[in-house]
């Protein structure tokens, strides 16, 4: 098992690692919204979409992999009427065949984000 660091993404709030991988699988642990350089959340579900998948990019090129390989995404959303939104966002980023994608709607999230992103990825 490999811990991966990166400051171009936020570091954990928590005691848990940005991402490990086991084997020649990356499992990242959800990325939120912030800008890692600022400290600054985005207003609104897009550009808090846009942060979040660039934190998530940036942590599986930290890791020596590419975001083409992501296999799995889970979305935790604050609101499920933003998924349409959260979509048009999320297309700019994967291309077919997409990853397996799980969204849910959750009552709350780290710092109130409207998102939140988590990924497994074969490297």
């Amino acid at each position: 098992m490999k811990e991966t660091k990166t400051n171009n993404a936020p570091a954990a709030i928590g005691p848990y690692s940005q991402a490990i991988t086991v084997g020649n699988m990356l499992f990242t642990s959800g990325q939120i919204p912030i800008n890692p350089a600022t400290g600054d959340i985005p207003e609104g579900v897009e550009a808090q979409a846009e942060q979040a998948l660039t934190n998530v990019k940036n942590l599986i090129e930290a890791a020596g992999g590419s975001i083409e390989n992501v296999v799995k995404t889970t979305v935790f959303i604050k609101d499920m009427n933003d998924f349409a939104k959260i979509n048009e966002v999320y297309d700019k980023y994967f291309t077919e065949p997409y990853p397996a994608r799980s969204c849910v709607e959750v009552a709350r999230l780290p710092k109130d984000v409207l998102l939140e992103v988590e990924t497994i990825v074969e490297l």
